[in-house]
């Protein structure tokens, strides 16, 4: 029996959470390039809560990936939400029909409860449709 490869999902908006932003830092791994792959000519947009969540992390933690990933997110389009963590992007993510990217099991796991298409990290340098 052969399996077929996933489709590519059909939206065409990404929605990053934290850890997706982190994930260059901490694997090396070009998210653009990966992203693109996966969902070519796609606009990428991190919530305001997200930004919010890695500042609190780089005060709390002084983590240098956190910092990082700080400096990455002004590349993409921050759009302002309410609400805190993982709801606020999974809100955002219903409101625009976008996909996630996300290397957080619990967040893949209610994305994906809720119909939505998920990115994450296979490996520790591709990503992956779920």
């Amino acid at each position: 029996m052969t399996e077929t490869a996933p489709k590519a999902p059909s939206r065409r908006i990404v929605v990053l959470d934290a850890n997706a932003l982190m994930m260059p830092f901490q694997f090396g791994l070009n998210l653009d390039l990966e992203i693109g792959r996966l969902v070519p000519g796609c606009e990428i947009v991190v919530p305001s809560s997200v930004v919010d969540e890695l500042k609190a992390v780089l005060e709390k933690t002084k983590d240098p990936h956190a910092r990082s990933a700080l400096s990455l997110a002004p590349k993409y389009r921050c759009i302002n939400v309410e609400g805190s963590g993982d709801e606020a992007v999974l809100e955002l993510a219903r409101r625009l029909g976008a996909s996630v990217v996300t290397n957080d099991r619990g967040l893949r796991a209610r994305a994906q409860a809720a119909g939505l298409d998920v990115i994450g990290l296979r490996g520790r340098n591709h990503l992956e449709i779920l």
